[in-house]
């Protein structure tokens, strides 16, 4: 006879906010928290998210789209938020808060079966800034990516002739996590990364609340983090090749 289970697996989406900073606390040995201690703890945590984004990729923020070219255009703009500014004309559109590209490909017939991508290589500021004409017309292979306080630019190079103008960049970029809001809201953090996020904020609050549990918590917070970024990690497929062995060979 199996077991009697929930039959769900939604506890990271009724997660919420309160819950979270409720659990840290009682990780430092504190309960019953209100008031001021609700108002650090969310900041806290706001500031943790944003440290998150210094540690390198985070898979489940990555997402892609299809920039619309424009014929001499070199520079597209995608804004921190709509309040910012609006952002170049991609498919889907709307696009709001890229924190960095990936890669990038030169997409020919994009809604179509003969599609084609080529591929554009990311230049660091010294090599864009040494190309001469940064207006020239022709077919764009390289790209430079400046990230600003309130929005991303990408430079690309050489601008798209008339030819090329019909065609799309589709790249792969970085979401910045969305801020911690109200304190009956879930977090823009996948399951995986829960564990580190409560280990983490209870380093944060140590670091206010219990100083002497410091290095305690900070020592969980990272084997917590290196578990969650090793399994968010993409693994591809395991091909096992036995070795062949002749006895007396």
């Amino acid at each position: 006879m199996a077991n009697t289970t929930s039959g769900t697996t939604t506890f990271d989406k009724t997660f919420s906010i309160d819950e979270i900073i409720e659990e840290a606390f009682e990780r430092l040995g504190i309960q019953n928290v209100s008031g001021y201690q609700l108002k650090t703890s969310r900041r806290s945590l706001n500031i943790m998210l944003q440290e998150w984004g210094n540690r390198g990729i985070h898979y489940w923020e990555i997402d892609e789209l299809d920039l619309d070219l424009i014929e001499g255009q070199a520079e597209y703009k995608f804004f921190r938020a709509s309040s910012d500014g609006t952002s170049a004309t991609s498919n889907p559109n709307g696009i709001y808060g890229i924190s960095d590209i990936l890669e990038a490909h030169l997409r020919s017939n994009r809604t179509q079966t003969t599609q084609s991508d080529s591929p554009m290589t990311k230049v660091d500021r010294s090599t864009y800034g040494g190309f001469s004409n940064k207006l020239s017309k022709g077919t764009p292979n390289q790209y430079f990516v400046q990230r600003f306080i309130d929005h991303v630019s990408i430079q690309i190079y050489p601008t798209p002739d008339s030819t090329n103008a019909s065609k799309d960049m589709h790249f792969y970029y970085i979401k910045r996590i969305q801020d911690i809001g109200d304190y009956t809201n879930a977090t823009d953090v996948p399951f995986r990364f829960v564990p580190c996020m409560i280990s983490g904020l209870a380093f944060y609050l140590a670091q206010k609340y219990q100083p002497q549990l410091i290095q305690q918590m900070k020592l969980y917070y990272e084997d917590e983090f290196a578990r969650a970024l090793a399994e968010d990690g993409s693994a591809s497929s395991t091909h096992i090749t036995p070795k062949a062995y002749y006895p007396g060979a």
